[in-house]
């Protein structure tokens, strides 16, 4: 179906949604060609100075890269976080992009330590879930990524408790069994120096400082779902984006 402008937003930023959308839920994956601008704005119906400043803020927002021969799916070292998971989730049934892999370190029931409790808002030392594991690709360490979850997940989802992947991750999984769906967040953004035990799981020095993010998930009905941590891989940066009105 030829695709339609639409009103709501400028037309170069709908073609940059378009085309980032495509990228995240691998549509497009890592290597593969866009249009041409000719091309692109034969199609959209827009000018080429349109186009082009679509392909510019894609490559801006580092999901692509412009050669002689054209402009191609071109991740580099871009970030995953929790929340692009989500939306890869929900958009593509996968969360991770062309490329990633995932290894699960452990899982298990454990006393919710002050830091969680007060996160998950639960007694200091109420059974929860702890997740962790390290994500990868081509470019190596993406992120050291833990998650906590209140303990009564486990009963009718028992998997979280599994050092093995699961189908869904943790976001569609608890959504199937428990009908609660993660509808708000809050991303925490600091620096960090990476501890001891983690260290070799960055391949980085104990002490280095890295990026971490914490994103606190809420459902439907205002109760905290999960709360979770990262430490990024070094080299990774964050980036976000987002319409002004």
């Amino acid at each position: 179906m030829t695709p339609k402008i639409q009103r709501s937003a400028p037309p170069f930023i709908q073609i940059t949604d378009h085309f980032r959308e495509k990228i995240t839920d691998g549509s497009l994956p890592k290597g593969s060609q866009l249009p041409s601008i000719a091309a692109i704005a034969s199609e959209w119906g827009v000018a080429s100075a349109t186009a082009a400043k679509a392909i510019k803020q894609l490559q801006a927002e580092g999901y692509v890269r412009s050669t002689s021969q054209g402009t191609f799916v071109d991740l580099g070292r871009k970030q995953t976080t929790g929340p692009d998971r989500l939306q890869m989730l929900r958009v593509g049934g996968d969360g991770f992009r062309p490329g990633e892999r995932v290894e699960i370190l452990s899982a298990e029931l454990m006393p919710a330590p002050i830091e969680v409790a007060q996160a998950l808002e639960v007694e200091e030392g109420a059974s929860v879930i702890r997740r962790q594991r390290r994500y990868l690709d081509d470019e190596g360490v993406v992120a050291l990524s833990t998650s906590w979850l209140p303990g009564e997940f486990a009963e009718s989802a028992p998997e979280l408790i599994a050092a093995e992947p699961l189908p869904k991750m943790t976001f569609g999984l608890v959504e199937d069994r428990t009908g609660r769906r993660a509808v708000r967040r809050r991303d925490v953004v600091s620096l960090r120096s990476v501890p001891e035990d983690a260290a070799p799981l960055l391949e980085v020095e104990a002490g280095t400082a890295v990026l971490t993010m914490a994103n606190h998930y809420w459902d439907q009905n205002g109760s905290k779902t999960e709360y979770a941590t990262d430490f990024l891989g070094a080299g990774r940066e964050l980036s976000a984006e987002y319409d002004l009105t």
